[in-house]
């Protein structure tokens, strides 16, 4: 399938730089590693690592860590930044690990670019150890449930309203952005769930992140509604 990011993937590295987007570095970023520094995981999976900007932050707090991406050009960034790094020319729905690899695996981003994340989640859920965590940030639903137009402005640009159609529908999308062309995915919530659910993992903590930091308009927008959610999971095998 061609979801454009072959022939995005310099525009996202040039984009995305070391901090990330704005997105990644005031909202997402604290607030993934908020869940990860206290637990000490030892073997990491990183599915959909892009350019590898994450799993470098997990190697510097001492995780073991393998990334997977499809797009070779995003690798090929990745190993040259992280020479001594483990990445793998790979799909999130056919991990090429074995059963019980991973105390943690990371969906960072990654779920709304997959075709069929039912079989990702299976796979992810196949990888983890007994008692090994999910951390998965994600958009949320009622973001990418936009109808196609992103925010309704009055006739002096003021932003009024997000809309929101077809909910309940699973479909793609084109999202375009900085030089960047790729198709997204939007599904409702409760697919995500039942997905989860449906994988025997027990969710931890589930929160829809604000900004921490940043300048203070661009904080209020990101407030105007929820565009992110972060959930843990948990594999059986702990209490």
């Amino acid at each position: 399938m061609n979801d454009g990011w072959d022939r995005s993937a310099e525009a996202w590295i040039a984009s995305v730089g070391e901090r990330g987007d704005w997105a990644r570095e005031h909202i997402l970023d604290p607030a993934m590693l908020a869940r990860i520094e206290p637990q000490h995981f030892r073997r990491g999976l990183d599915v959909g690592c892009g350019e590898g900007r994450f799993c470098r932050m997990l190697k510097a707090r001492g995780v073991s860590v393998v990334g997977i991406d499809q797009c070779h050009t995003l690798l090929d960034a990745a190993m040259r930044r992280d020479p001594s790094g483990e990445y793998h020319l790979a799909r999130a729905e056919q991990l090429p690990f074995g059963d019980g690899s991973f105390d943690l695996v990371v969906s960072y981003m990654s779920l709304c670019d997959i075709p069929d994340f039912r079989a990702a989640i299976s796979e992810i859920a196949r990888v983890l150890a007994p008692g090994g965590t999910l951390l998965l940030a994600n958009l949320t639903s009622m973001s990418t449930a936009d109808a196609g137009i992103g925010w309704v402005k009055d006739d002096n640009g003021q932003l009024m309203y997000w809309p929101i159609d077809r909910y309940l529908d699973e479909f793609s999308m084109q999202s375009e952005w900085a030089g960047i062309s790729i198709i997204n995915w939007h599904r409702p919530l409760s697919a995500y769930m039942d997905a989860l659910l449906g994988a025997e993992l027990r969710l931890i903590f589930f929160d829809e992140p604000q900004p921490v930091s940043g300048d203070p308009e661009r904080q209020e927008r990101y407030r105007r509604m929820p565009w992110f959610v972060l959930m843990e999971w948990r594999a059986h095998g702990r209490s």
